[in-house]
């Protein structure tokens, strides 16, 4: 677990379950520089085609969106910041108006053929793509894709790889025929 990860996660409730549930808490130093993601973390996030997006209203109430898209379509622009194309969905806007209202969010991205989970918790920041810088519009549309509604710019305060112990094997149809298996 990243330092700053638990930093920013373990609050002193969280500590209160850990000294129950585990009779010690788990140990938090102070609060370090804004994290760099790095090699690993940059390569696990450019080959995920989905992820889930937590967002909290004003009135304190979760919401978890599923982002999909073409593999990569999250992107890494700089060491602490990542970006996506928002398209039109279901016309309902809660992740986006939970942003206005509080740009603190949480990203799983999830590698289910290999077990693995990457937790990112960071602020984002929604910008119509009329207003966006045109390379970073650039970056994150795909070919192929419909013309992004917006640009959502995730700025990262903390990551951390998660417990693989309950992630259950799922292979996409592509994964699927690299493995041999057809349709």
């Amino acid at each position: 677990m990243s330092r700053h990860f638990a930093h920013l996660a373990f609050t002193p409730g969280v500590r209160a379950e850990q000294r129950r549930y585990n009779g010690q808490e788990a140990p938090v130093t102070a609060a370090g520089e804004i994290p760099e993601l790095e090699d690993g973390e940059r390569a696990f996030i450019a080959a995920r085609n989905s992820f889930y997006l937590a967002t909290v209203n004003s009135d304190g109430w979760p919401h978890v969106q599923h982002r999909g898209g073409a593999t990569g379509f999250l992107k890494v622009l700089e060491p602490s910041l990542l970006a996506f194309a928002d398209y039109g969905g279901n016309r309902q806007f809660v992740s986006v108006g939970n942003l206005m209202e509080n740009s603190k969010a949480a990203l799983i991205l999830v590698d289910y053929p290999h077990r693995r989970r990457l937790k990112i918790l960071g602020t984002i920041a929604v910008c119509p793509a009329a207003e966006a810088d045109p390379a970073v519009l650039s970056a994150v549309s795909d070919p192929g894709a419909p013309v992004a509604e917006r640009v959502m710019l995730v700025r990262v305060a903390a990551f951390d790889w998660n417990c693989s112990k309950f992630i259950t094997p799922r292979y996409t149809l592509d994964e699927l025929a690299e493995r041999g298996f057809t349709s």
